[in-house]
Order: structure tokens, then C-alpha cells, then sequence
């Protein structure tokens, strides 16, 4: 199986804006994109993009999960970004047509077609430094994916970093190119320094969110995680997260959660840690790593109630299950 994200289907939905205005949407070749080495995007990084996938049910029907949801949070980041104002119905249109197009490609349970609506400001002006781009492209790149888990669902190892931040504050709420790159350093330091999988990002002791993904705490019949502010991003996943865990009766607590609240808390038998994200649903986390110490989460294995949470999701995007908060869109 190819790495995640490397396959892609040989064809985009894709439309410009030019002359203050959108043109019609098209289906184009998604092998390459002509771009100007000006172009706003190359030098002053008016980019953001989403995430989110189809899912074939056992009838051969094919869903999208939250669609409305990824399209929202894509214009309110074109909106902090500057880039150009789009018709929530453009993007709707085109996500729906390109997954109509190749929806014969879209594997099976438990694989599933990961979609990509990507928008890059254009304008050729290196001069626009304190401008926004007068022309941009939006397109939806389509890439079919396998299990995730198809090794099993090893504990992850976070690494607590409490001096850096991932991106800066007023910028964590738009999925935006530059913040995953501003990550990067330090995740890579700290998988060969202390063979961490990713850091979690705990600024002034604040528990944040790591470099892909929101963090989720479970303590016995109780979830917490932090409060939604514009230092990180609100996750589609992680809001289908909670609803589902306010459906099986847990409390969830969305507030602040210091490091010193977590560590103290990860220590109870039946603790449970969990990273939330569109690739990989609910990813349990086993170990923590702070000042030079590991704390081992709860048992360090996968916990019961992660798992229960993580099948509940699966369940509703592969038609298993009753979808009662009207989250699938069909094709």
C-alpha cells in the first residue's frame, strides 16, 4: 500500500477567481498547476486547504462525512487569510462532482477517498507583501486511502513541549500551509531525540494541540479538552468526537487543562489519551514525555472507551450505524 496522501485520482475540480470575480468550476488534469514564481502564495503564503473523506457503504453507495462542516471552516480561513470571499455553494458543487466522477475508486470499508479542497492566492506581485492577492485558484485534489490502522493502533509517544508554540496564536484556527511548517522543527527534534511520534504543544503549561491533531483526555466517565479560542484549530473530527461521547453519556469538558493536571490525571489505572484527526479518527495515545520522564497514560495501551468512540464514528461514515446528526452527504 502507497504512503497516505501519495495517490491521486488523474483529475481535479477547479475554478478561478480573476477580474473580482469566480468563473465557472471545471474538471481539469490534476498532474500540474501553472503558476507565476510571483505568485502571492510562493511569497506570502495565502494558502489554506481541508480535509475530509468519502466513504463507500456495503450497498456501493458513496457518502461524504461533514462536508458542511470542512466547507465553513474553509471560508472563515479564506476570510482571516484574505483571500478572496467564495459561495459555500461553489465548493459544495465541485466536492460533489469530482467524488460523482470517481466515485467507482472509492475503496471499500475500510479504505476510504480522502478529498482535499485546496485555495492559493495567484496574483504574480512580490510587491504585495501588505496586500491580499487580486486572483486565486481553488481546487479539490482526490486521493483513495487504505486502513490507517492496518498495522494495528500502536499508543502514540507525545513529547510535552511547554517553551514552543505550533503556530502563532491568532493563527491556530485556519488550516493553513505555514502552521504545519512552523511545526515541523520541533516534531523532527523530538523524534530523534527522545523517539516521540509527535508534540503536543503545551505553551506556559497550557495543553494545546499537536502538530496535526487535537488532543482528547478521558478519565473514567469524563472527557476534557481544551476550549475551542483561535490558538488551534476546531476539528471536524474532534466536534464529531464529542457529540458522539455526549451520546454515550460521558461528560465532556471543554476548558483549559494545565500539564500538570494532565500528568496527575494520566497516572490513574483506565486513563485514557487520544489524538483526534481526520486521517486517523481517534488515535490512542500510550506514553508522555516531560523534562526527561516518561508517564505512561493509564495502562499505555489502547483504551476501551478511545476504541468505543473511534468505532462509533466508523460506524455512521461506513453506513453501519443510524447517522442521527444528518452528517452524511450521499452521491
Amino acid at each position: 500500500m502507497a504512503a497516505f496522501g501519495t495517490v491521486f485520482m488523474p483529475q481535479m475540480a477547479l475554478a478561478k477567481y480573476e477580474d473580482q470575480q469566480w468563473g465557472d468550476s471545471e474538471i481539469v488534469s490534476s498532474d500540474s498547476i501553472s503558476l507565476h514564481p510571483g505568485a502571492h502564495v510562493l511569497h506570502y503564503s495565502s494558502t489554506c486547504f481541508e480535509g475530509l473523506k468519502a466513504f463507500r457503504h456495503e450497498d456501493g453507495s458513496v457518502h461524504i462525512f461533514r462536508m458542511d462542516a470542512n466547507i465553513k471552516r474553509m471560508a472563515q480561513s479564506a476570510e482571516l487569510l484574505s483571500l478572496p470571499a467564495f459561495k459555500p455553494e461553489l465548493l459544495e458543487q465541485m466536492v460533489k462532482d469530482i467524488v460523482a466522477k470517481f466515485a467507482d475508486e472509492v475503496p471499500a470499508a475500510p479504505g476510504s477517498m480522502y478529498i482535499r479542497p485546496t485555495f492559493i492566492g495567484t496574483e504574480p506581485a512580490i510587491g504585495k507583501a501588505a496586500a491580499p492577492t487580486s486572483s486565486a485558484l481553488l481546487y479539490v485534489l482526490l486521493s483513495p486511502v487504505g486502513d490507517y490502522f492496518a498495522v494495528g493502533a500502536k499508543p502514540l509517544r507525545l513529547l510535552l513541549e511547554e517553551n514552543g508554540m505550533r503556530c502563532a496564536p491568532h493563527m491556530g484556527m485556519v488550516k493553513s500551509g505555514g502552521n504545519y511548517a512552523s511545526a515541523l522543527g520541533p516534531i523532527s527534534q523530538a523524534r530523534t531525540e527522545v523517539d516521540a511520534d509527535q508534540v503536543l504543544f503545551c505553551p506556559g503549561g497550557d495543553v494545546q494541540e499537536t502538530g496535526a491533531a487535537n488532543f482528547i483526555l478521558i478519565d473514567g466517565d469524563e472527557l476534557i479538552t481544551k476550549a475551542l479560542d483561535s490558538s488551534f484549530l476546531h476539528g471536524v473530527t474532534r466536534n464529531s468526537i464529542l457529540t458522539l461521547a455526549r451520546d454515550l453519556g460521558l461528560k465532556v469538558s471543554e476548558r483549559e487543562l494545565t500539564v500538570d493536571e494532565l500528568l496527575e490525571r494520566a497516572a490513574k489505572p483506565g486513563c485514557e489519551a487520544a489524538l483526534s484527526g481526520t486521517a486517523a479518527v481517534l488515535t490512542p495515545v500510550g506514553t508522555l514525555i516531560h523534562n526527561g520522564k516518561e508517564h505512561t497514560v493509564g495502562n499505555g495501551e489502547a483504551g476501551e472507551t478511545t476504541l468505543k468512540l473511534r468505532q462509533a464514528l466508523n460506524d455512521i461514515q461506513w453506513g453501519k450505524a443510524q447517522d442521527q446528526h444528518n452528517w452524511l452527504t450521499s452521491i
